[in-house]
């Protein structure tokens, strides 16, 4: 245990946030996410709901702010303008931790080739339907 670390951030969750350069792009995925298949780094984090691995995350993880948006979502299939509840649990867990950008939508394909870039995927326990998300790396500056 750490202080002030949720302990949802286990050890190789945490060494893979501290090994992210700026830019890399980390999946918290849910549970029907094909994440083995598709990852090059796997953290599983079964019986945790998604909100829950992005709220703590959040926290430590400085997200990108020299693009327009550092958190991506998978569009729902059909209605990509429609944005699931869960999507607004990401956003408040985001701000949270300071992040005040937008989640920007990907199609479900395309979201599928960015996931398998990805420095890393977290397997969460998420049982709501598009419950994924892609964080990107930024920086801490100093000062």
């Amino acid at each position: 245990m750490l202080k002030g670390i949720d302990p949802v951030l286990g050890p190789e969750l945490l060494a893979i946030l501290r090994a992210m350069g700026h830019g890399d792009e980390i999946v918290i995925a849910d549970a029907n996410f094909p994440a083995s298949a598709n990852a090059r780094r796997l953290v599983r984090a079964d019986g945790v709901d998604a909100v829950r691995v992005v709220r703590a995350i959040a926290q430590i993880l400085p997200l990108d702010d020299f693009v327009p948006a550092a958190a991506f979502r998978m569009a729902v299939v059909d209605a990509p303008d429609e944005v699931p509840a869960i999507v607004t649990a990401f956003a408040q867990a985001l701000r949270h931790g300071g992040y005040e950008g937008p989640i920007e939508a990907i199609e479900r394909f395309a979201f599928y080739a960015r996931a398998r870039e990805a420095y890393a995927i977290v397997a969460t326990g998420e049982t709501r339907l598009y419950g994924n998300l892609i964080l990107k790396k930024g920086v801490i500056r100093d000062g």
